[in-house]
């Protein structure tokens, strides 16, 4: 049985699901680098403190490392500062380590850690070319990544995009493997059983409330539909520093739209089971957009912007959903329209097999199938 080591900056609830799924599977140990406060959740864009109301710990063997960083953070990359994961490692005796990142010192910490141990160190993440950058940046970026990516023994890739960067960067063929970005696809489709009946009109947005997530599009889309005869019925659930100007822009435009504010993770099944689609137009800042896996897991359709990491991957225009460009609230417009005239039963068969790919399970299995291949080869140079 292998035994795995994964390093992450605090307990996410996206992980949790994979982490259960590896611990049947191997032996597994996770460490956190930092304590998320209440307070910390609001900072990073939710707009509200609050802890998760579900259980991010159970399932698995975790500790929580000693985070000396003088200002504890996950959101700057001296926040988390865990010079004991080098230890821990030591100790733990891991056929395999991944880590999620190179965005917190805590993750260098640990993958010098295993370049000096001899431990195959595997990168998880889901970043994108898309993704937005200063012509300086992207400069430096083109100059060090080579370097950087040799740091690396195996590459977890979680979408196509992210394996597109990957390559770009270096990435070796024969060292990539598939871990795709899951949720708890049998917990989110049992909680949203017994959803009321398909209406064709009920439009949702999941996210928090900032500029990148595009919230005014989906308003705008909702006044454009409804001027053309074809009013929707929309809800917005999240909170963030846009609320206040979408409410004032909503009462402006005469919509009626139902705000929900914060949703945590025990409520968001229904939500979704009271929707008959998903809109999301966020821009390339989005890597991926697991609100979609959130949604589809419930059987519910989404539309999204071609600037998403998870585009490619999820959506298959006509089949689950539609991919409409960013910034065009005409074709966003169309593209709700099309998917709320989808056949509902037919949809769901479509879903849930895109489902059984974009799993825990699957993402657990490539991360053993990389131990694996990795276990006794050498080290890029």
């Amino acid at each position: 049985m292998q035994r795995i080591g994964f390093l992450i900056s605090h307990p996410i609830q996206y992980y949790t699901p994979i982490f259960r799924e590896l611990a049947a599977r191997c032996d597994l140990t996770v460490f956190f680098a930092h304590r998320q406060t209440a307070e910390q959740q609001a900072q990073i864009g939710y707009g509200v403190a609050f802890d998760w109301d579900v259980d991010l710990l159970s399932g698995y063997e975790s500790r929580f490392l000693t985070n000396v960083s003088r200002q504890p953070s996950t959101s700057r990359f001296g926040g988390c500062n865990t010079p004991e994961i080098a230890d821990r490692i030591a100790e733990g005796r891991f056929d395999a380590f991944v880590v999620p990142g190179w965005s917190l010192r805590s993750y260098w910490q640990a993958v010098r850690a295993c370049r000096r141990l001899g431990v195959p160190v595997l990168v998880r993440g889901d970043s994108q070319l898309g993704s937005p950058r200063r012509a300086a940046l992207r400069l430096a970026k083109e100059l060090a990544f080579s370097q950087v990516m040799k740091l690396f023994d195996g590459y977890l890739y979680v979408g196509q995009r992210n394996r597109a960067y990957l390559e770009h960067y270096g990435a070796p063929a024969d060292r990539l493997f598939f871990s795709p970005h899951c949720v708890d696809n049998n917990a989110f489709r049992a909680a949203s059983q017994g959803a009321g009946e398909v209406t064709g009109r009920r439009v949702l947005f999941v996210g928090r409330l900032v500029p990148y997530k595009r919230p005014f599009d989906v308003m705008a889309a909702a006044a454009r539909l409804a001027a053309d005869g074809r009013p929707i019925e929309l809800t917005i659930a999240g909170a963030g520093e846009l609320e206040g100007s979408l409410r004032a822009a909503a009462q402006a435009a005469g919509l009626g739209v139902n705000f929900l504010g914060f949703v945590n993770q025990s409520r968001l099944p229904e939500v979704y089971a009271a929707a008959d689609v998903l809109v999301l137009p966020s821009g390339a800042e989005e890597t991926w957009g697991l609100v979609v896996n959130e949604a589809m897991a419930c059987g519910i359709p989404a539309v999204v912007s071609d600037a998403m990491g998870c585009g490619p991957d999820l959506v298959e225009p006509g089949v689950t959903g539609e991919v409409v460009p960013l910034d065009d609230v005409g074709a966003l417009a169309a593209g709700i329209s099309r998917v709320l005239a989808f056949d509902p039963a037919l949809t769901r068969r479509h879903l849930a097999e895109r489902m059984k790919v974009y799993s825990p399970e699957r993402a657990a299995e490539g991360i053993l199938q990389a131990g694996t291949a990795l276990a006794g080869r050498t080290r890029l140079r």
